[in-house]
């Protein structure tokens, strides 16, 4: 995410590295090179503008801490900048509690993801106990009603639809069916088209008077870059939306959608999709993305994902087994298991503090779990349980039954006894109260390399 905006920056920080003091000169390089990072990440001209401007005043300013390095406080006021651009705080969902069912609106063009964030806000409503009802009122574009109800499925969210091509018809009986069947939240996925036109904002429109959502949220496929943007406003001028979901945002190398659209239609960025899947759905945090893109990692929201995804009974048995060094390959490939729930590796490693630039993303795109697991499928229980007893021909009979190289055998059993190390060592440490407390330590370890 942001990959290319990152590196550049990332780049502008180091030329103040070993400068003593902040002046004009050194400032006016580094802001020099973030103008043309953020330029070329596509972010509006207005918007770069601004916050050359902002951070170059405050970096010059009386306020500035004499003792930190020039280099520290760059970044940490352009971070401050950054948060404050995109929103400067989380804004949730603002749903109703007196009125039932709340409702919840989602537009935005055709391609931009709306159907999928439909069933990806059904699920997380669903799992915070709350019970919602998908409307399908896309009347237009072939197979949508379709894809609502595989999707509804998949999330086990009830989906409603009639065959009728007028959507205010389709969404006025979802209303009264949401009443009937005691559904506490109504989400009501609209119809788009490839490019803005009158008719479908007549449509949008008349269907926002009727339903008087609780919440109307624009859709926007943040790979469009500025067009997004633009996409946006046009959307507002028309429809006055609450907030604005980006989707696609995983394969976003540059940023600039993220970092333009609040300034440019004063409206919240309430959700990120950051991927395929049903559980692909994010709260967006301004704070933790400028974290993010200066390439600080994000661990408050690793560990939410952690404590949402992960069994955390099991996860308490394995730190005892390696506390007692009993931790196997059994362990492992159940951790396999409960990882992958977490989302795609390359979202997880972005939010390690440092670990991105450590992990070459060609690397992170290439990984696959199935050879390892098949390895480990190949193996007798004992052979799990007391890897060390699996000599050369065991190791022979694994490849062969797993349809993988000896080598590929002798690879992951030792990257299994390093890993056995450096968890056991993690878990000592922990064990002796030292723990992350806040998002400051990304800010420490950036400033500190």
């Amino acid at each position: 995410m942001f990959e290319s905006l990152s590196d550049k920056l990332d780049g502008a920080f180091k030329k103040l590295a070993g400068q003593a003091t902040i002046n004009e000169i050194n400032i006016g390089i580094a802001m020099r090179d973030i103008k043309r990072a953020l330029l070329g990440a596509d972010v509006n001209y207005k918007v770069v503008k601004k916050l050359v401007e902002d951070v170059r005043q405050k970096s010059l300013g009386e306020g500035v801490i004499k003792s930190v390095s020039p280099a520290q406080m760059i970044v940490k006021i352009v971070s401050d900048e950054l948060t404050e651009l995109m929103g400067g705080e989380q804004k949730p969902l603002a749903l109703s509690s007196s009125r039932l069912p709340a409702v919840v609106m989602v537009a935005g063009l055709q391609g931009s993801g709306k159907t999928t964030f439909a069933a990806k806000l059904a699920k997380r409503l669903k799992k915070s106990g709350r019970n919602p009802l998908l409307v399908a009122a896309d009347v237009y574009r072939p197979a949508a009603v379709d894809q609502l109800k595989t999707l509804g499925a998949e999330v086990s969210v009830p989906v409603f639809s009639i065959e009728e091509k007028d959507a205010m018809k389709v969404a006025m009986q979802g209303l009264e069916a949401a009443k009937a069947g005691a559904h506490d939240v109504l989400i009501v996925d609209t119809a788009g088209r490839l490019q803005i036109d009158d008719a479908m904002m007549a449509e949008a429109e008349a269907l926002k008077n009727a339903l008087k959502p609780d919440e109307l949220l624009f859709v926007v496929d943040s790979m469009m870059g500025q067009e997004a943007v633009n996409t946006a406003k046009a959307f507002n001028d028309r429809l006055d939306f609450d907030g604005v979901v980006l989707t696609k945002l995983d394969g976003d190398s540059r940023g600039g959608a993220a970092l333009s659209i609040r300034h440019v239609v004063e409206k919240p960025i309430k959700f990120m999709s950051v991927g395929e899947k049903v559980d692909d759905l994010d709260q967006f945090y301004p704070d933790r993305m400028a974290q993010r893109i200066l390439g600080m990692g994000d661990i408050v929201s690793f560990v939410e994902k952690a404590q949402e995804s992960l069994d955390m009974e099991a996860t308490l048995q394995m730190q005892k087994k390696l506390m007692k060094n009993e931790f196997d390959l059994n362990d492992f490939f159940d951790q396999l298991q409960q990882l992958k729930k977490m989302g795609s590796m390359q979202s997880l490693i972005e939010m390690v503090p440092g670990l991105n630039k450590m992990v070459p993303k060609q690397d992170l795109e290439n990984l696959d779990f199935k050879p390892i697991e098949a390895i480990i499928s190949s193996m007798t229980k004992e052979e799990k349980s007391r890897p060390e007893i699996i000599n050369g021909s065991r190791r022979q009979r694994i490849a062969l039954g797993s349809g993988t190289r000896v080598q590929d055998v002798n690879m992951l059993l030792k990257q299994f006894g390093e890993m056995k190390k450096m968890m056991r060592s993690v878990s000592k440490l922990s064990g002796n109260g030292r723990k992350i407390t806040s998002q400051n330590l990304a800010l420490d370890k950036f400033l500190k390399r």
